[in-house]
């Protein structure tokens, strides 16, 4: 019910359509574990056509090791990125929720409110 709730408050509960008229060929998953730090593989990573980052991976100030495409943020709600600049207007935030407080959160996100 509260998952229902939620889902009603949201305006958009599904993948943009310029994301699901992507034929997604060649995909790539960056973690936050710091493995790419001084690999220098940004340029390599921005080749992919979906990029996805997880947690609060960054990216300012490390864009020549990790790149600077983001198509799909994915994390737990305390691992969201505290900076707005790591929420390229052109990706997708997926919100991984699981347990009461993860969708408290996302109520609190939607309606503004103080959690």
């Amino acid at each position: 019910d509260k998952l229902q709730d939620l889902l009603e408050l949201l305006s958009e509960h599904d993948l943009p359509e310029d994301l699901k008229s992507k034929n997604c060929k060649r995909c790539v998953v960056v973690g936050s574990g710091g493995i790419l730090h001084g690999s220098e593989l940004g340029h390599l990573l921005n080749q992919f056509d979906i990029v996805i980052r997880l947690n609060d991976a960054p990216v300012q100030g490390y864009t020549d090791h990790v790149g600077n495409k983001t198509t799909i943020r994915m994390t737990y709600p305390e691992g969201a990125p505290l900076s707005e600049h790591e929420y390229p207007p052109t990706s997708l935030f997926v919100a991984v929720l699981f347990k009461r407080a993860d969708f408290n959160w996302l109520q609190a996100m939607v309606k503004n409110e103080t959690l």
